[in-house]
């Protein structure tokens, strides 16, 4: 008897350009491998793999779960754009909305486009708003991220936010403050329980005429990534703490923006951010990106 095999793609999201935004892995087939496989696979491969699976219930269509190097996390944001994509290459792209469960719950995502050019999009209920980190709390963790006081945002307190993740959010006064970041991943680590946050996620405004950019860092050390080159979800809770702090503004119950990450690793990316909103309330929120493939192989099980 064949033994069994999954089929593994590796494939760069938040780009049309092979090495650049994120890469991801991705695992169809994934229905009869164990926890303890999908680890040991995500930990091999050094980031993070999206296993995926058949529904098993009328109430979604499809399940994943998601590795990263050192633990299993609930949703992943980039690797969801990465899953959906390679089921639009093998499948045929669906018609209307997927639904897809995780240990996030469930989000729907939709594919538009004809192959390989397709766009997927993640529809996500606002993120929560955690603690904000007050000012004598934050000396060691801007002395972890090589960050100094004065180049933080007036407008944007550190703010701890979730959505399947956790990130903590910290607005900068412009993207040159991005650059001179010397973050110490150890320290970081030793402080990811206590701030109550994951990752970190420093970002800044860009002008860009009447439409608004942003350009981001995001530092998760705690689960064995140092520098994230573009998250989808994070990107989703950026929108909504944009929208909360008055500097992301509706127009017919709509705000909308285009963030950059990625430049600092050399692996640049682009993802848009639609926030559904009422005043300075996020009800939701669409994450669009791209994705290219960067190879395909079988893995032997």
């Amino acid at each position: 008897m064949r033994p069994r095999t999954c089929r593994l793609f590796h494939v760069d999201t938040f780009t049309r350009e092979r090495f650049s935004g994120n890469p991801a892995v991705v695992v169809l087939d994934a229905d009869d491998l164990e926890p303890t496989q999908m680890q040991r696979i995500a930990s091999e491969l050094g980031r993070e793999v999206g296993f995926v699976a058949a529904s098993e219930s009328a109430d979604f269509d499809v399940a994943l779960r998601f590795f990263a190097p050192r633990r299993e996390i609930p949703f992943v944001g980039h690797v969801t754009v990465a899953a959906h994509y390679v089921r639009a290459l093998v499948d045929g792209v669906p018609q209307g909305r997927v639904r897809q469960r995780s240990g996030g719950g469930l989000v729907e995502v939709e594919v538009q486009g004809e192959a390989p050019a397709l766009r997927v999009t993640t529809h996500q209920g606002a993120a929560a708003f955690g603690p904000v980190i007050p000012d004598e709390r934050c000396g060691p963790l801007y002395d972890a991220l090589g960050l100094s006081s004065a180049s933080v945002h007036p407008n944007c307190p550190p703010q701890v936010m979730t959505k399947g993740t956790s990130r903590l959010l910290i607005g900068l006064r412009s993207p040159e403050a991005l650059e001179s970041l010397q973050p110490k991943m150890d320290e970081l680590v030793r402080l990811t329980p206590h701030i109550g946050a994951d990752g970190f996620l420093l970002f800044a405004l860009r002008p860009n005429g009447g439409s608004i950019v942003t350009e981001a860092r995001l530092f998760a050390p705690a689960v064995g990534i140092p520098e994230d080159p573009a998250s989808g979800n994070a990107h989703g809770m950026l929108g909504c703490y944009l929208v909360h702090c008055g500097l992301l503004l509706p127009e017919d119950g709509t705000a909308s923006f285009l963030g950059h990450q990625g430049r600092f690793v050399g692996r640049p990316s682009e993802i848009e951010v639609a926030v559904d909103a009422n005043g300075r309330h996020a009800t939701g929120v669409r994450v669009t990106g791209d994705a290219v493939v960067v190879y395909e192989a079988r893995l032997p099980i």
